[in-house]
């Protein structure tokens, strides 16, 4: 495994004011690697969704540090966040997140042409991510024509043609049966195993922890347990 490619250091989130706010965070100090596969588990209300948008640099920390490959996002204006996260991490949603009205093709494409990349390989980029998770013969198909399983193909090559060292994916096999949650992850644990990214996947599902090389366990914002290869716990 290579160095952090995101980190977190005692990680302390608030959410909302006044009278409903809640710390949503309490001291979470986490990282993921190049080169590994990492789940995050815990029960509804845990902090598991709000650890990973503090990872995303969608949402900052009130108190803490996070760094994606390196840089802090201390100080840094919500553009700057922005251009942090679109150059170095990729998502993949439970619910794919796919324009209707765009082929499987232009939807991988689409992350490339919000960097403002619209050079002649950008075609030859989005067809080699879909030939990554099997879809070469399915790139001119519109969503509605694909499955499930095919959609979130679909939404991983697009994570991944922007060359992100930091997957996230948020419960991508939970709308899937065993089948296609299976192949997902072995999508995603292949990606892993290229060693220049690390990916995090939020889970419920425990069809998929086979695939892990550490688990994560947060419960009322703190992690509780981390276990390596779904073995003996490791002190948080």
């Amino acid at each position: 495994m290579s160095d952090p490619v995101v980190e977190t250091s005692d990680v302390v989130k608030f959410l909302g004011q006044g009278a409903t706010r809640v710390q949503a965070l309490r001291g979470v100090s986490l990282s993921l690697a190049g080169g590994e596969l990492v789940m995050l588990m815990g029960p509804s209300g845990s902090g598991k969704t709000t650890l990973l948008s503090v990872l995303g640099c969608m949402l900052s920390p009130s108190l803490g540090s996070v760094r994606v490959c390196g840089r802090s996002t201390a100080g840094l204006e919500p553009e700057q966040l922005t251009a942090l996260r679109r150059d170095h991490i990729g998502f993949v949603f439970q619910s794919y997140h796919l324009f209707p009205t765009l082929t499987a093709m232009d939807n991988v494409r689409i992350a490339l042409d919000v960097r403002g990349d619209y050079s002649r390989r950008v075609i030859e980029r989005a067809k080699e991510a879909l030939a990554t998770v099997g879809l070469s013969h399915k790139r001119r198909s519109y969503p509605l024509e694909l499955s499930s399983g095919e959609q979130q193909r679909v939404a991983i090559a697009r994570a991944i043609i922007g060359d992100a060292a930091a997957i996230l994916a948020d419960e991508p096999t939970a709308a899937l049966d065993s089948e296609n949650g299976h192949a997902i992850m072995s999508i995603l644990a292949g990606i892993a195993r290229q060693g220049t990214r690390g990916v995090l996947v939020v889970t419920h599902d425990p069809r998929i922890l086979p695939f892990a090389d550490r688990i994560i366990h947060i419960e009322d914002g703190r992690i509780v347990r981390k276990n390596v290869n779904g073995g003996a716990s490791a002190p948080p």
